[in-house]
C-alpha cells in the first residue's frame, strides 16, 4: 500500500497531535502504586483508578530529579510524610508520547493539600460508616477493671514508642507490678492495617491463657499520613467487635484517628497510656487508704458508741441483778422462815412422837421385865424344888452303883452301894435283895 507509515512515522504522528491537541499540562486525581526512584533522583510510579478493588485505568508517570526533589520537599514538609504507595493525589501532569518508550505522564507538580484533604474526607466516611452501623462506641461496652494489672501490647518491637512505654511501666517509683505481653505489628504503611488487626486475633486467642484485662495499641509520634492505617475501616471494625477493652496511644497531638474513636479509651501518647495504667493502681490504693482510714474512723466512733452503750447496759444490768438479788433474797428468807417452822413443827412433832414411843417401850419393858421376872421367881422355886439339896433337906437319899443311880442299874447282892444323905456319904455292901411288890 503507497499510504502505509512506518513505526517512526506513526508514533511521530501520535506526539505531535498530542502536543498539537492536548493542552500543555491537566490536574488529575490519581493513587500511587509502584512507587519507586532511581539512584539518579528520577521518581517512577503507576497513578491509578479503582473502583473498589477493581482497576479502571493506570498510567505510567514519571517525575524527573530537579522537578521531584522540589514537589517530595513541600510535599513532606506540609503532610509530614514522604510520598509513598496508596496515597491518592492531585497531581499536575502533561501527557507524552515517545516512540520508543511510549505514553506515559511527567509529573509537574502535586498538591499536599489535596492529600490531607481526602485523608480527612476518607476518615469523615469512615466515621459516618460507623455511626450508622452502631458500632463507634460498642467497644466501650466493656468494664475496664479498677486496676489494670494484665496487658496485651500491639505495637512495633523496634519502636522508640513501644520501649518508653514498657520502661515507665517498669520503672515506676511505686514498683507495681504489671504483666505485659507483646503482640508484635507493623505500625505504618499498606499492611499495618491488616498487620494491627491479626495481632488483635492472636491476643483475643490467648486473652484466657494469660488473664489479660486489656490490649493497648501504642505508636510514636509521626507524620499525618503516617498514620492512615488507623483511619482504615476494617481495623476499626476489629477494635469496635474486639472482646477486650482497647486503650490506644498513637502518638499524635494534631488529630484524633478513627482507632482512637473506636477504642474504648485513648490516650494521646504511649506514656500517657503507661501514666494512666500507673494512675489505676494509685488510684486503687488512694482509695483503699481512704477507705481504711473511714473504716478506722467508723471503727472508733463505733467503738465508742458501742463503749456507751456497753456503760448503759452495765448499769441496767447491774441494777436489774442487784433487784433480782434482793427478790431472790427476800424469796430465800420466806422459804428460810417456812423451812424453819416447817423443822420446827416437824421436830416437835418426831419429839412427841418419840416421847410416847418411848413410853410405850418403857410401860412394855416394864411389863416384860415384871412378866419375866414373875417367871424366873416361878423358875426358881422349881429349881429348887428340883434340887437334890433341897430333896435331900427333906430327908430324902441318893443311893448310886459305881456313880450311876441305883434305879437306873440292876442291883445284885454284894455291889457297893453309895448313899448320900444331906449330912452325910455312906458307904455299904448289898447283902439282900427283895423284890419291892414283896413287901405290899
Amino acid at each position: 500500500m503507497t499510504n502505509a507509515l512506518s513505526i517512526s512515522e506513526l508514533g511521530q504522528l501520535v506526539k505531535s497531535t498530542l502536543e498539537n491537541e492536548l493542552t500543555p499540562t491537566y490536574w488529575v486525581i490519581g493513587e500511587i502504586a509502584d512507587f519507586r526512584v532511581a539512584a539518579a533522583g528520577h521518581a517512577y510510579f503507576e497513578l491509578v483508578e479503582k473502583s473498589g478493588n477493581q482497576v479502571l485505568a493506570k498510567m505510567r508517570s514519571n517525575c524527573w530529579a530537579f522537578t521531584y526533589r522540589s514537589i517530595a520537599s513541600r510535599f513532606e514538609s506540609l503532610t509530614g510524610s514522604g510520598i509513598k504507595n496508596g496515597m491518592k493525589v492531585l497531581a499536575q501532569v502533561q501527557v507524552t508520547f515517545h516512540p520508543v518508550y511510549g505514553f506515559s505522564l511527567n509529573i509537574k507538580d502535586i498538591d499536599a493539600s489535596f492529600s490531607l484533604g481526602e485523608r480527612a474526607r476518607i476518615r469523615q466516611e469512615t466515621i459516618d460508616r460507623l455511626t450508622r452501623e452502631g458500632i463507634l462506641r460498642l467497644n466501650a461496652r466493656h468494664d475496664l477493671p479498677k486496676v489494670i494489672q494484665r496487658i496485651g501490647i500491639i505495637s512495633s518491637p523496634t519502636a522508640a514508642g513501644y520501649g518508653d512505654f514498657v520502661n515507665q511501666l517498669e520503672q515506676n517509683g511505686q514498683a507495681y507490678k504489671i504483666y505485659h505481653r507483646l503482640f508484635p505489628s507493623l505500625m505504618q504503611g499498606n499492611e499495618a492495617a491488616a498487620s494491627i488487626r491479626a495481632a488483635i486475633e492472636v491476643a483475643e486467642s490467648q486473652k484466657h491463657k494469660l488473664g489479660l484485662d486489656a490490649l493497648i495499641i501504642i505508636r510514636g509520634g509521626g507524620a499525618q499520613l503516617d498514620l492512615d492505617c488507623f483511619d482504615d475501616y476494617q481495623l476499626a471494625l476489629k477494635i469496635a467487635n474486639s472482646s477486650l477493652p482497647i486503650i490506644t496511644g498513637i502518638g499524635h497531638e494534631r488529630d484524633e484517628t478513627v482507632a482512637d474513636l473506636v477504642a474504648h479509651s485513648q490516650l494521646k501518647t504511649p506514656t500517657a497510656v503507661a501514666e494512666f495504667i500507673l494512675s489505676s493502681f494509685r488510684i486503687f490504693e488512694e482509695s483503699m487508704m481512704l477507705l481504711a482510714t473511714r473504716i478506722d474512723r467508723i471503727t472508733n466512733q463505733q467503738l465508742k458508741l458501742s463503749q456507751n452503750q456497753l456503760g448503759v447496759l452495765s448499769q441496767r444490768i447491774q441494777s436489774l441483778v442487784l433487784s433480782q438479788i434482793r427478790l431472790e433474797n427476800e424469796r430465800i428468807e420466806g422459804r428460810k422462815e417456812r423451812v424453819i417452822r416447817a423443822a420446827n413443827l416437824q421436830t416437835k412433832n418426831q419429839l412427841e412422837f418419840l416421847n410416847s414411843l418411848q413410853k410405850s417401850i418403857q410401860s412394855l419393858s416394864n411389863q416384860h421385865i415384871l412378866n419375866n421376872s414373875q417367871r424366873l421367881e416361878s423358875l426358881e422355886k422349881m429349881l429348887e424344888q428340883l434340887d437334890p439339896r433341897s430333896i435331900l433337906k427333906r430327908g430324902y437319899t441318893r443311893t448310886e452303883i459305881d456313880g450311876t443311880p441305883i434305879h437306873l442299874t440292876k442291883a445284885k447282892v454284894g455291889d457297893r452301894l453309895r448313899t448320900i444323905s444331906e449330912n452325910q456319904d455312906i458307904e455299904s455292901t448289898i447283902t439282900q435283895i427283895k423284890e419291892a411288890n414283896e413287901n405290899v
